[in-house]
């Protein structure tokens, strides 16, 4: 299984934790994710397709009146996921 495979995976399961619940817990373990994905070296690229497939996955299997709430659970675990990103970017950044 490579890398992609196992993010893919993972993202998966800590996605559907954090709209389940919206629990802190959740949501550091997509930190964690972003973590993983630097040291690893996945792009942001690959992480922005692994959320677009877990998110339409979720999308297909939620109401209709359910849809804003994914929405906003969406962007708020991906945020989060992105942190890691974001301050690599910002330590890289000339004075």
């Amino acid at each position: 299984m490579s890398e992609l495979d196992d993010l893919a995976r993972s993202y998966r399961v800590g996605f559907l934790r954090y709209l389940a619940r919206h629990e802190e817990s959740a949501l550091a373990s997509g930190y964690e994710l972003g973590r993983s994905a630097v040291v690893e070296g996945l792009s942001l690229l690959e992480l922005a397709r692994v959320h677009h497939e877990v998110l339409l996955e979720a999308l297909q299997r939620t109401p209709a009146e359910d849809l804003a709430a994914v929405a906003t659970g969406a962007s708020e675990f991906l945020l989060e996921v992105l942190a890691t990103y974001d301050m690599a970017q910002r330590g890289f950044r000339p004075g």
